[in-house]
């Protein structure tokens, strides 16, 4: 059998918190409050209950890291994730500006005639 035989991402929330804290090594009550400061956002069921999915608990595994092991503060976790999520934005906006600046190299190439 596939091993991903639901189709599910790593983006797909389907940890009830009490899997997720377990999988994670964290106490419940610890993800409640980093979903509350903003560090972990997990999805909702229709009850509003949380639901996480596969890379929010590397994520939560990763805050947990940066706390214990790097004596970094919650406020301080959250601004590097910030960053961490822009700078992921910024290289995918310019492998897509680079991809396009190659399009149109080619396209001037096409069309113009040799000199």
């Amino acid at each position: 059998m596939d091993a991903n035989f639901f189709n599910l991402s790593d983006d797909t929330p389907v940890y009830v918190i009490s899997v997720a804290a377990q999988l994670s090594g964290l106490h419940p009550q610890t993800l409640r409050q980093y979903d509350r400061l903003g560090l972990v956002s997990p999805g909702r069921t229709a009850g509003r209950g949380r639901l996480y999915s596969t890379r929010d608990i590397v994520l939560l595994r990763e805050v947990q890291r940066l706390s214990q092991e790097d004596g970094i503060n919650l406020a301080g976790i959250k601004r590097i994730l910030e960053l961490e999520t822009e700078a992921m934005r910024l290289r995918d906006e310019v492998a897509r500006l680079r991809g396009e600046l190659t399009l149109m190299r080619a396209l001037v190439r096409y069309e113009l005639p040799p000199a």
